[in-house]
């Protein structure tokens, strides 16, 4: 990639980051009963709440786990509740979450 194309893509992204800061309150009301459930299905886990967050397709439910503290299990089963909830795009074992979170959602 050129220079002036990464440039023009990093450009592209802060104003997508701004973009979603202005409309968090829109997007909050739009997946209300969707944030809630997963607030149910993740509680107050510091590890699940975090490995939610690292949730974007890019890793593996594997490379999760060893991001952060979770049991396996715990993970395999969430993602599986997740799913089951309509809250994952694709494939489970590249979990995505099918909403958007602010990073101080939990």
């Amino acid at each position: 990639m050129s220079d002036d194309s990464a440039e023009l893509l990093e450009t592209a992204r802060k104003i997508c980051g701004l973009l979603e800061l202005l409309a968090e309150d829109k997007i909050a009301q739009r997946d209300a009963k969707l944030r809630t459930a997963l607030h149910e299905i993740v509680g107050k886990s510091v590890a699940k709440q975090k490995s939610v967050l690292l949730m974007n397709g890019t890793r593996t439910q594997t490379e999760i786990h060893g991001a952060t503290s979770v049991h396996k299990g715990d993970l395999s089963s969430m993602v599986g509740k997740l799913q089951k909830a309509h809250l994952l795009d694709g494939d489970a074992k590249r979990p995505k979450l099918a909403i958007s979170i602010p990073p101080n959602f939990f």
